[in-house]
């Protein structure tokens, strides 16, 4: 279902964390470079990094170990691999920043009146730290982690969890996002999408999405939606 009668009445805002809110592949192309080091394989590009982005670490750690996105690594291989990424990313993540506009935004929705929440799929022992050293933390009343329910995006349980939480119907709750796993959980759930045109997205451009708008910040989302 798309929603395309503008301005859509929304009650409630949900957002993406990595190629939305925060520029994280600079860091998680380091753990990832590091871990290929320890273990005497060569390195990878950001560029390539960034393609792998978007369905959590254990997804990119393989893809990173098999340079193909659908190829299984050896899973000794990976056993012995998820540890050092890990331990790297800790050490790298709370150099991640906000893309520009983002704080301008959320202070705009906040101000609105708009209920705001964080869906990722990145994992909680990730996420909290990241929220709270970027300053993001204070804007969200709920954030659901990869692990925080039995099912991450893209299946629909992250965004039914929140509409449910902020007691709104799902179709009154706007995802906004970069990439495919963010279009199709909110399809899946029925709610409405916006996409950023500067995420990651497996290297694919947002405008091939099935999204209701591609937004140049999330300022420009407030144009395109009326408070319900």
């Amino acid at each position: 279902m798309s929603f395309g009668q503008f301005p859509l009445p929304v009650s409630a805002i949900v957002l993406d964390l990595d190629g939305t809110l925060l520029d994280s592949a600079p860091e998680l192309a380091g753990a990832a470079n590091r871990m290929l080091q320890d273990m005497g394989r060569p390195a990878v590009s950001q560029d390539l990094v960034m393609s792998y982005i978007g369905n959590g670490i254990a997804w990119l750690v393989k893809r990173a170990l098999t340079g193909d996105m659908h190829a299984e690594p050896d899973p000794e291989l990976y056993d012995r691999a998820l540890p050092f990424f890990e331990r790297h990313y800790r050490e790298l993540l709370l150099h991640s920043k906000p893309y520009p506009g983002v704080m301008e935004g959320l202070d705009a929705m906040q101000d609105a009146g708009f209920k705001l929440g964080c869906i990722t799929n990145k994992a909680t022992r990730f996420t909290e730290p990241l929220l709270q050293s970027s300053g993001l933390a204070r804007y969200f009343s709920i954030v659901v982690s990869g692990d925080t329910l039995p099912e991450k995006k893209p299946h629909p349980l992250p965004l039914l969890h929140s509409a449910e939480f902020f007691g709104v119907p799902v179709a009154r709750m706007l995802m906004i996002g970069d990439s495919l796993s963010d279009t199709l959980a909110a399809r899946a759930a029925g709610c409405p999408i916006f996409c950023v045109p500067y995420g990651y997205n497996h290297g694919e451009p947002a405008e091939k999405l099935d999204q209701d708008a591609i937004i140049p910040d999330l300022t420009a989302a407030l144009k395109l939606i009326k408070r319900v």
